[in-house]
């Protein structure tokens, strides 16, 4: 655990973070519209949560909420749910098979969790145009954190112990 607690992987966890959270914006709010299709609100899908939870939400707290799940929350669920759950579960998987299963687990959590549960829209915005974007833009985050983590942080090769 003590590999975990030092200043080489928080700093990776936040360029992780930030590297994943620019390509999904990039994505959801510039590339896919461009390309005709939905545009991505993770904005305003925050604001509209917190009010839910809140009621009266300060100026600045969506986005806010918006930038730290992306720079820290999401990459490290990676770090330590995903990769090790993977890694006790199925270790000769390759990480961007993990990512991209992360990647639908967090779309999952974002669309139906936070979006519906929470915040009481359709489940997952109704499946409309939005949702298939908002899904490929949870898996293009999780392979970018994903890519930065398992370049900075590899994993322990466990070689077969002899009977």
């Amino acid at each position: 655990m003590s590999r975990l607690l030092n200043p080489s992987t928080a700093w990776t966890v936040l360029v992780a973070g930030a590297l994943a959270t620019v390509a999904f914006d990039l994505f959801g709010q510039g590339l896919s519209p461009l390309a005709g299709f939905a545009k991505l609100a993770p904005v305003g899908l925050a604001q509209q949560t917190l009010s839910k939870v809140f009621g009266t939400v300060p100026n600045g707290a969506a986005h806010t909420l918006h930038a730290l799940t992306g720079l820290l929350a999401y990459p490290l669920g990676y770090l330590l749910v995903a990769r090790p759950i993977a890694d006790r579960v199925l270790p000769a998987l390759h990480w961007s098979v993990v990512a991209t299963t992360y990647g639908v687990v967090l779309w999952i959590f974002a669309l139906y969790v936070m979006a519906s549960l929470v915040a009481g829209n359709p489940p997952f915005l109704a499946f409309s145009g939005i949702t298939w974007v908002a899904l490929w833009g949870h898996i293009l985050y999780a392979l970018v954190a994903a890519a930065v983590i398992e370049a900075r942080l590899p994993r322990p090769v466990h070689l077969p112990t002899a009977a």
